[in-house]
């Protein structure tokens, strides 16, 4: 989790990370992180991939917003299929920017 735009602009994150799942963390201060480029070979290729991949998935939930909500539930359950059963239907259905009862409805519906 990165909000590479501010974190490279040495501004505060706009962004907050929750876990809620049992999860393990890395944090760099910018220094560290730069350092990298010295200490490994081929960091910056490494780190280049994890950028284009972390701008990928912050430019695919602009569209995710204009779907109706069954269609991204679907979605999250392709994408997430691990997820589905492991996390509180509330935090889904925020995740989805719908109720939780209208979740549970959609739900509902599927099954």
């Amino acid at each position: 989790m990165c909000d590479y735009v501010n974190f490279e602009a040495n501004a505060a994150s706009s962004e907050y990370l929750q876990a809620i799942t049992d999860c393990s963390l890395i944090v760099f201060s910018k220094q560290d992180w730069e350092e990298l480029s010295h200490i490994i070979v081929g960091w910056d290729n490494i780190k280049n991939k994890m950028v284009q991949l972390c701008m990928y998935q912050k430019s695919r939930k602009g569209p995710v917003i204009s779907q109706d909500a069954t269609t991204r539930y679907f979605e999250f359950m392709e994408n997430y299929p691990s997820l589905i059963n492991r996390i509180p239907l509330s935090y889904i259905a925020s995740y989805l920017g719908v109720t939780q009862q209208s979740l549970s409805r959609i739900r509902k519906n599927i099954r």
